[in-house]
């Protein structure tokens, strides 16, 4: 199978290695992307574990540290031993053959933070608290939670209005959307028509084929479905409306928002919040970060 832009573009979103690195691990891999990844991981892990690569990473961390750059490009421009960050990166890339670069950098200041690395070092999450000395147990259950299920926020109230908006919007029209349709569907019924052949094309096609409905009955159902429709979408109740698609946000909330998801180590169905409440009742998570070098 012939190799394509889009299968080595495809491959180094993935991985973040160099055009050439993907296209010869696709072609020595007789395009098999998963086989091409393990294959690139190997040579990314060599590189890593190289002893002039760990201490470039550690002397970058140990200037950040110090300096506490704002943000990745701030990080790069700092200087060490006479050359920009970025510029260390570049030569040591020279030498290693490896096209290297700084993936990320998040910062977090609060009265204590912690850090977990997952994944030999691929997946790392940062939370930071409201108190100083979190036992260690607790603060690391919370940032393997970050690292496992993803949420975008520590609360709710960080999460950006326009964010809100659109997925409230999303919970309304999709509400609108359910409840056309389940009226379409008691009406169908009501008027003595399966409703899985009145479905689609291709289902009322079905119906006709095989002499379950002529071409007149589709036609009736069809104008059926159309005024059930608009007579539905013309008398919506719309603060039933609004309830279920405030339940669907508040869904989104229990998912995306670390204190309010499952805490995923807890036996009793109990949040984050309720987590860290037992711990100490003041305890809360107030910022994390999460970065993944892997697709999520």
């Amino acid at each position: 199978m012939a190799v394509t832009i889009n299968d080595i573009k495809k491959l180094r979103d993935m991985t973040g290695a160099g055009l050439s690195d993907c296209k010869k691990a696709l072609i020595e891999s007789d395009n098999d992307i998963t086989k091409a990844m393990d294959a690139l991981k190997c040579e990314t892990d060599f590189v890593a574990k190289n002893e002039k690569f760990v201490n470039l990473a550690k002397a970058i961390l140990d200037l950040a540290m110090a300096q506490k750059p704002a943000n990745l490009d701030e990080l790069n421009a700092l200087q060490m031993e006479g050359k920009a960050v970025s510029e260390q990166i570049t030569a040591l890339s020279g030498i290693t053959g490896e096209k290297m670069e700084l993936g990320a950098y998040e910062c977090l200041n609060a009265p204590s933070t912690v850090v977990y690395n997952h994944f030999n070092g691929m997946l790392s999450a940062a939370v930071a608290f409201n108190q100083e000395n979190v036992a260690e147990d607790v603060a690391k259950a919370i940032a393997m939670q970050v690292a496992s299920m993803n949420p975008i926020k520590a609360t709710r109230e960080q999460i950006p209005q326009e964010v809100i908006d659109e997925e409230l919007r999303m919970a309304v029209d999709k509400t609108r959307a359910e409840q056309v349709s389940k009226a379409v569907e008691n009406a169908l019924k009501k008027a003595g028509f399966n409703p899985y052949y009145c479905a689609t094309e291709e289902h009322r096609d079905e119906a006709i084929r095989k002499g379950y409905m002529t071409e007149e009955k589709v036609a009736e159902a069809l104008k059926l479905m159309e005024e059930t429709a608009k007579q539905k979408e013309a008398n919506m109740p719309e603060q039933m409306i609004q309830n279920i698609a405030q339940g669907r946000l508040n869904k989104f909330y229990q998912e995306n928002v670390l204190m309010e998801q499952v805490y995923e180590a807890g036996e009793n169905k109990e949040t984050v919040a309720q987590f860290l409440a037992a711990a100490d009742k003041d305890l809360k998570a107030i910022d994390l970060k999460r970065v993944n070098l892997n697709v999520d």
